[in-house]
């Protein structure tokens, strides 16, 4: 204890540290804290000590604090609101009630069943099916790897074989193309707003993002280039096609210019193919475009049935080494069943077909949506509501929106740097199956939300 004793001081949280421990103080204190929220000894919502007060209180520097403080904030346990402090976040099985759900995109999971399992029974019911079961061909079986290069075509990615790994989805996907193309510290552009998960693999992989400013068709080349000048870029994530959450589509005259940036500064591109309707696919890859500088990633069984674990990736020769040892080691393999479950549908026609079904499904949600929030342009399996002011201040807004039954997400997830004046809010349209059901939950959110900004 200091010499300035925090003993009686109102603290909300007064954790006790070993003098003996064996691990890092800041570990210890992490793992502290964790174990308080998930008890339940920390309530979701409280304020947690300001760092610089627990560390005077506890004798320890101020960093030690910082630092366990930010690996709960990775872990989602807590949460900062700019000027304000820190806070314990609400984790989902805490909530209590009925909870809509409008924050996990599904992509209609419903649609398909009955052809996906006839899919499954015709891959079980081949004589080599105790082949599904082993380490054998690790990087895909030939009919796999047939149907992910048919799938990879009609993106517009025309590789070999041996330029394409199947991979137990997206995440597995992207810590092995971050942690064996990247080393510690390097610097990546993207969008100011992008894919959540790839900001807290970015993080855990110590990569440093750097947003660049777009318009509505996206990144700005000439951001880009003031970036690659100021800061030594070595690499650039987009999802050009339908962008999370955003879903704007990169027009090709954008990706040429931007493709132009990535050659001139030797920057590798991770794509991540967003979209996976043919309309959505018409514009050229950056594949195609630069290829010798191009990871292709297509997530796809995303949104023909996610359970299936499946994600194809296209890769330059040059990259093939490191890339197949680091999936070897990490992700080891796909599940061939679910592969050549994939494959199945993929090259019986199975998947187009419930495609063209997800398709109907998601035009009448989209109208449904038009109708309830007129003012908000766009198309797809999420929508997204502006929701100004709220920057920031995310996980609260998101906690406090639950608390009135409704789950959704707010931007402060996808923003790639903090304290973006623009926000909103993400709902999935695309998780609730009955046409009814979801244009309740819509009037809910829109009543909700308007309740919400007056108080």
């Amino acid at each position: 204890m200091s010499v300035n004793s925090f003993e009686n001081y109102p603290l909300t949280w007064k954790p006790r540290l070993k003098s003996d421990a064996k691990i890092p103080k800041y570990l210890e204190l992490a793992s502290k804290l964790e174990e308080d929220i998930l008890s339940g000894k920390l309530k979701s919502g409280t304020a947690l000590p300001p760092q610089r007060e627990l560390a005077d209180y506890l004798d320890i520097n101020f960093t030690t604090v910082t630092r366990a403080y930010d690996i709960c904030r990775e872990k989602g346990l807590i949460y900062g609101v700019v000027g304000r402090g820190t806070f314990v976040a609400s984790e989902p099985e805490t909530r209590k009630g009925n909870v809509v759900e409008l924050g996990v995109v599904e992509a209609f999971p419903e649609v398909g069943v009955n052809e996906i399992i006839e899919a499954t029974k015709s891959v079980l019911s081949r004589g080599d099916a105790t082949r599904l079961f082993s380490y054998a061909e690790r990087e895909g079986r030939p009919r796999a790897k047939e149907a992910a290069l048919k799938w990879l075509k009609r993106e517009g990615v025309s590789v070999s074989a041996d330029q394409v790994v199947i991979f137990p989805g997206t995440q597995s996907a992207l810590s092995v193309i971050l942690l064996s193309l990247f080393k510690p510290g390097d610097k990546l552009a993207v969008d100011e707003y992008t894919y959540s998960n790839f900001i807290k693999l970015s993080h855990l992989a110590h990569l440093k993002l750097v947003p660049i400013e777009g318009d509505k068709n996206g990144m700005l080349p000439s951001e880009l280039k003031a970036a690659c000048e100021k800061e030594r870029l070595k690499g650039i994530y987009l999802m050009p096609n339908k962008a999370n959450p955003t879903l704007i589509t990169m027009p090709t005259s954008r990706r040429e210019a931007i493709a132009e940036i990535v050659k001139r500064n030797e920057l590798l591109v991770v794509e991540d193919s967003s979209a996976v309707f043919r309309d959505e696919l018409k514009e050229k890859s950056f594949f195609t475009i630069v290829p010798e500088r191009t990871i292709h990633l297509s997530p796809a069984a995303r949104f023909i049935a996610s359970g299936l674990r499946i994600a194809f990736v296209a890769f330059p020769k040059w990259s093939a080494a490191r890339l197949t040892s680091a999936f070897h080691h990490l992700a080891i393999k796909a599940s061939t069943l679910d592969a050549e479950i994939m494959a199945e549908l993929i090259l019986s026609g199975g998947a187009e077909r419930i495609l063209k079904e997800k398709l109907a499904k998601l035009k009448a949600a989209n109208k449904l949506f038009d109708k309830i929030f007129p003012d908000n342009k766009g198309f797809g399996f999420s929508r997204v509501v502006p929701f100004e002011g709220t920057s920031g201040r995310g996980p609260e807004i998101e906690r406090a929106l639950s608390e009135r039954g409704l789950r959704l997400c707010h931007s402060d997830r996808f923003a790639a740097r903090s304290g973006k004046a623009k926000s909103f809010l993400r709902l999935s349209i695309s998780s609730i199956p009955d046409l009814k059901d979801l244009e309740a939950a819509l009037i809910d959110c829109r009543e909700s939300l308007g309740e919400f900004k007056r108080i």
